[in-house]
């Protein structure tokens, strides 16, 4: 038998806090992907969600996701229990807001400065734009706001999935208002 790496227990912690979330009818969850990449023999965790109305219907058009990602290095020093002094073994957690915006220099400029007083200046906020062409609507823009904290995680950051989905739903419900 085997330990579970820090990315298998971070997953089954994260899953869960969001699935607790859909159960309680405070949100949907819209998308959730477990990936193996061999080429580069990395892992891929991804689950989406929305807000609800509270009585289990979607509301607005914003997603928020969590996106948990391991590559091979960080497994195989787990794995073959490397010296954690040379290298510490851990987790990326990014996170991902969509939404649509039709004023560009407006309404980016706006969701950066709510993203940023509620997150601080810690983690890297980036905002990417695109549309479809040739579209008969009114222009506008999918706006794919990434969340970067710039680090590992390990198992000393499970408690902090509840508030930081709090964070996140707190962040949805703003950008449903843009």
């Amino acid at each position: 038998m085997f330990d579970p790496t820090i990315y298998e227990n971070l997953k089954v912690v994260m899953e869960g806090a969001v699935y607790d979330l859909d159960l309680s009818g405070e949100i949907n969850i819209v998308e959730r992907s477990d990936l193996i990449d061999l080429a580069t023999m990395s892992r891929t965790y991804r689950i989406g969600f929305r807000e609800t109305k509270g009585n289990g219907e979607s509301k607005g058009q914003a997603l928020a996701f969590l996106q948990l990602h391991a590559d091979m290095e960080d497994l195989a020093a787990e794995i073959l229990e490397q010296d954690r002094a040379s290298f510490s073994a851990g987790c990326r957690l990014t996170l991902f807001f969509e939404t649509i915006v039709r004023d560009i220099s407006a309404d980016c400029r706006r969701i950066n400065e709510m993203l940023t007083a509620a997150w601080g200046d810690r983690p890297v906020i980036l905002q990417s734009l695109s549309f479809d062409y040739p579209s008969e609507k009114e222009q506008c823009y999918r706006n794919r706001i990434t969340i970067d904290f710039g680090r590992k995680i390990d198992e000393r950051q499970i408690g902090d999935f509840p508030r930081l989905l709090e964070f996140m739903r707190q962040s949805l419900q703003s950008l449903e208002l843009t």
